[in-house]
């Protein structure tokens, strides 16, 4: 995730309400903002045009228009396809078509690998306010995330020797089984108690050793499960 040292200050203007086609729209701080749906790009018709915050719109930089988030800001795009992911600076409103929550310049597009779609699903997480300097600056924020690799094979160890990745733990049992399906055949639903209710803990593995483990462990967090931990035994 980017760190911000020099965040640049929202620009107050961008903030107030605004009707679009007779449609309200109310940008605020959304610091829990984590939405799935449709993107489209935009690119030789609106470049070098000012955008919502007075920057140029450079259709090769790696910016997005939002409607309702803070501008500048950050947000991670990551394409549902392919599991490519960027890092991208928010300057500017739109799309302003019901079914689409995020516009994107053509580098960003093309960084996804949605040029030649056009549209394409994508999931979109807000990070905080942008740095200060302009549509440039993102490319050293932003990288190009590969489709994370199928974690290690785990391979057969004495029971008090093994080493698992807890993917989640739920109280419900058919939320822990959708993450053990999307995990694959390696991982398992492990019920532990919990006072009166019990607690469905999601494990990936076992490996034989806490290094094939944490590897294992990393390609479980890159394949968007933040909070995986690395446990001994069950």
């Amino acid at each position: 995730m980017p760190v911000v040292t020099d965040p640049a200050p929202i620009v107050s203007g961008t903030m107030r309400p605004y009707q679009i086609r007779g449609r309200w729209y109310h940008p605020e701080e959304q610091p829990n903002y984590d939405e799935t749906g449709l993107a489209s790009w935009y690119g030789a018709q609106f470049n070098g045009r000012p955008t919502a915050t007075g920057e140029r719109f450079d259709m090769n930089a790696l910016t997005a228009a939002h409607k309702t988030l803070p501008l500048p800001g950050l947000v991670e795009v990551t394409n549902t396809a392919n599991g490519r992911s960027i890092v991208v600076r928010v300057n500017d409103r739109g799309p302003f078509v019901d079914n689409r929550i995020i516009d994107l310049s053509r580098g960003s597009a093309e960084a996804l690998g949605l040029l030649e779609r056009g549209v394409g699903e994508v999931r979109v997480r807000y990070l905080g306010r942008a740095p200060r300097l302009g549509s440039a600056q993102p490319v050293q924020y932003a990288a190009t995330v590969s489709p994370a690799p199928p974690a290690p094979r785990p391979q057969q160890a004495p029971e008090s020797a093994a080493y698992w990745i807890q993917a989640g733990a739920f109280s419900d049992r058919n939320a822990a089984r959708r993450v053990a399906d999307r995990l694959g055949d390696r991982a398992t639903v492990d019920v532990a108690n919990r006072g009166d209710s019990p607690l469905y803990r999601v494990l990936v593995g076992p490996w034989p050793d806490p290094n094939a483990a944490e590897t294992a462990r990393q390609a479980v967090v890159a394949r968007g499960y933040a909070d995986a931990l690395l446990i001994s035994a069950r």
